[in-house]
């Protein structure tokens, strides 16, 4: 990301990826996976007498044992103080949620789904999901929508996460896998360009692999408009002016042509288009990319110099020049500039995507996504469309087309879908333009929400179901290197709580589909694993039984299923021998630089950037809930550089205001210079009058449909 805590925040014990404890003498643990971000970091679970403890895991590759304060914390939220134990219905005569039965909660879900598909067509049903449900769950979800209610109209939160790298790795490569190798090719590789994450503060167990690098003699280049605490880490921090990434991309490319450093035999053996993205590239020339990123020429011939003097190197993008509204073009660019010097396809080198969410990479290749099937087929595609549905036993011409991407469906709400089911998913907070937001949410006939905790997104509901979550069920998730997993039950869902595949079965069976939805995870895998074989990506060779298997390291996909007698065997890395197109090659895509859906003027004459900070997550329903990341984060802030601090007349935790043409929001100041002059950063964890997504902008990339979550302009008062 572009963003997340200030770095003048010193580290404590809290904020620091540390060793787990390790397990008790003579106690018998369950190994499962953290419930956050995408590395999926192994832990076990020990139950005792001071309840529910994390203790190390040191087998399991990715974190070797090492969590943050997110992941050594998280059993707090499984405390019945904090989570919801009972289905809630907001009274007709009071207006107010209210406990009720199981079978009233489904019931009146039930209802309201059928009432509006009766009136308005199935279309004006609506169904979002999450990029933290299981590989199971987004299954069943997909399959849902599609087959119960027979609604096109379902996407998730997982847009707003990766899918404009995604979108670029499909046209490039073939194929979207977040990281085409293992975290463990990053410390052998000689030169990192890390573009708009910041892992101290987002993934801290995987800062170790930079650490790694540097120590074995790489180099490590990181693009942010911060001087984050892993910019601090870097041999070369480059701070362009928000939104000019891919010019930056683009600057670098030039450079390379001009100084003769491409691979020209890997572009004639392995790639085609070349000239035509050659031609963009030498149009965006070191001095005219200075004046549009505030990226000095020395500082760009210092990053080619690095980056074409290793043997191998990698790029590494994450939501910082993903979430604009030229995403896709801008990771095209950074792909480009691998496939230009031969840095893809080769051991230790290659483009990579840092995931966010937990089952982002999962989520959307088995069907949350409004454009796609399980296996990451194509909804478009007659044959995936005759595949899938002879899995799920219906007739291809029934399964609806392609339908709204996330923003465009919850800008719908209230218009053209009446009722929505959301499982997972917290937009009250979470999304772009957030109070147009919440306002088409008030604006439903009908909203249903599943839940482990009663959101700000759940308190508008007029069901509320409570579900069981990451160490209550057993589920596969897939983390960012594509390597699935197995997450195993470790305690018991507080009598009161179901889980989100049985609220799918009881909501199937009053749609008369009941039949067609199981509620044992494993169940549902194997149907799964049909639905997905043969496509990109196929998990048909994974079974549990194997996940259990080796320390429970997990499986890389694709891993299709062996022939008889045979081991069917995962693929850690992709691309050494072809790439995932028709004919082999991996594609060059010409880009060119375009602004920003909405630049600076003499109204609102600063930028704003928005992302995380270390101890909260996401839109913090849940860590919110949890007392020690609230010491450690207790609220929202606004980070500002001291000479725009100086020209508001505001110092240190002075009330500040952010105003942009969508809204306004106030939060105490952060003074710092790790911050450019022009910009103001936000994290957007919190709700009420701090929320930074009221102020986002909602301009759509044309490809992926990723909203500019990243820059908008505002101006800044005092509050």
């Amino acid at each position: 990301m572009h963003s997340t805590a200030t770095p003048a925040v010193p580290a404590t014990p809290e904020t620091t990826a540390t060793p787990a404890a390790p397990a008790p003498a003579g106690s018998s643990a369950t190994s499962t996976h953290c419930p956050y971000c995408a590395l999926q970091c192994g832990m076990d679970l020990v139950t005792g007498p001071q309840g529910v403890e994390v203790v190390e895991r040191t087998g399991f590759p990715v974190n070797k044992g090492a969590l943050c304060g997110k992941g050594r914390t998280a059993p707090a939220v499984l405390s019945s103080r904090v989570r919801l134990t009972e289905p809630l219905v907001r009274s007709r005569a009071t207006g107010e949620l209210t406990p009720a039965t199981w079978e009233e909660a489904l019931d009146r879900v039930a209802d309201g789904l059928i009432r509006t598909r009766t009136e308005y067509g199935a279309d004006a049903c609506g169904v979002f999901g999450g990029g933290g449900l299981t590989n199971e769950k987004a299954y069943a979800l997909g399959k849902f929508a599609r087959v119960a209610l027979g609604t096109s109209q379902i996407d998730y939160n997982g847009r707003f996460c990766m899918s404009s790298a995604a979108a670029a790795g499909q046209r490039a490569f073939g194929l979207d896998r977040g990281l085409p190798f293992p975290l463990a090719d990053i410390p052998r590789t000689g030169c990192v360009i890390l573009v708009g994450s910041n892992l101290a503060e987002t993934m801290p167990p995987a800062l170790r692999y930079l650490t790694e690098l540097r120590e074995n003699g790489g180099t490590l280049i990181v693009v942010d408009p911060r001087r984050t605490r892993t910019a601090e880490q870097a041999d070369l921090h480059l701070a362009p002016r928000p939104g000019t990434d891919l010019a930056l991309a683009l600057g670098l490319l030039h450079l390379i042509v001009a100084e003769g450093r491409t691979d020209d035999a890997f572009i004639e053996e392995r790639t085609s288009g070349w000239e035509e993205a050659r031609a963009a590239a030498m149009a965006h020339w070191p001095e005219h990319v200075e004046r549009i990123t505030g990226v000095a020429v020395p500082q760009l011939r210092d990053a080619v110099r690095l980056f074409c003097g290793a043997d191998a190197a990698m790029v590494l993008t994450a939501r910082g020049p993903e979430q604009q509204s030229k995403g896709t073009d801008t990771v095209g660019a950074w792909i480009n500039l691998c496939l230009a010097t031969g840095r893809a396809g080769r051991p230790f080198s290659g483009y990579g995507c840092l995931t966010g969410q937990g089952n982002g990479q999962g989520g959307r290749e088995h069907g949350q996504k409004a454009d796609q099937l399980p296996g990451y087929r194509k909804l478009t595609d007659p044959a995936a469309r005759a595949h899938v549905a002879g899995v799920w036993g219906v007739d291809p011409d029934s399964l609806p087309g392609p339908g709204r991407s996330a923003y465009e469906l919850l800008d719908a709400l209230g218009g053209d879908i009446k009722s929505l089911l959301l499982m997972g998913s917290n937009p009250v907070v979470s999304a772009p333009r957030a109070a147009h937001v919440e306002e088409r949410l008030r604006s439903l006939d009908f909203l249903a929400v599943a839940d482990v905790v009663l959101s700000e997104t759940a308190r508008l509901a007029d069901v509320v179901l409570p579900v069981t979550q990451w160490a209550e069920e057993t589920g596969t998730v897939t983390n960012l290197e594509g390597r699935v997993l197995l997450r195993q039950r470790a305690v018991s869902a507080p009598a009161g709580v179901r889980g989100d595949l049985d609220v799918l079965h009881g909501l199937a069976e009053r749609l008369g589909h009941g039949k067609g939805f199981p509620t044992e995870p494993e169940e549902v895998f194997e149907e799964l694993r049909r639905a997905s074989a043969g496509g990109p990506a196929d998990y048909s060779g994974i079974s549990y039984e194997r996940l259990r298997e080796d320390d429970g390291k997990g499986v890389f996909w694709p891993c299709p299923e062996a022939s008889e007698g045979g081991v069917a065997e995962g693929t850690p890395r992709l691309f050494l021998e072809q790439f995932a197109t028709e004919d082999g090659r991996a594609r060059f895509v010409p880009v060119v630089h375009r602004d920003a859906a909405e630049e600076p003027d003499a109204e609102y004459p600063v930028l704003l950037t928005t992302g995380r900070v270390l101890a909260q997550y996401q839109s913090g329903a849940q860590t919110r809930r949890v007392d020690e990341l609230n010491a450690a984060a207790p609220g929202p802030f606004v980070e500002l550089h001291p000479r725009l601090a100086a020209r508001l007349g505001v110092g240190e935790d002075d009330p500040v205001a952010v105003v942009s043409r969508r809204g306004r929001a106030v939060a105490p100041a952060r003074v710092t210079s790790a911050i450019r002059s022009d910009t103001v950063f936000m994290p957007f964890h919190w709700p009420g009058e701090g929320r930074a997504n009221t102020l986002t902008h909602p301009a759509l990339d044309p490809v992926s449909r990723m909203p500019e979550f990243k820059v908008c302009a505002v101006r800044v008062e005092r509050a």
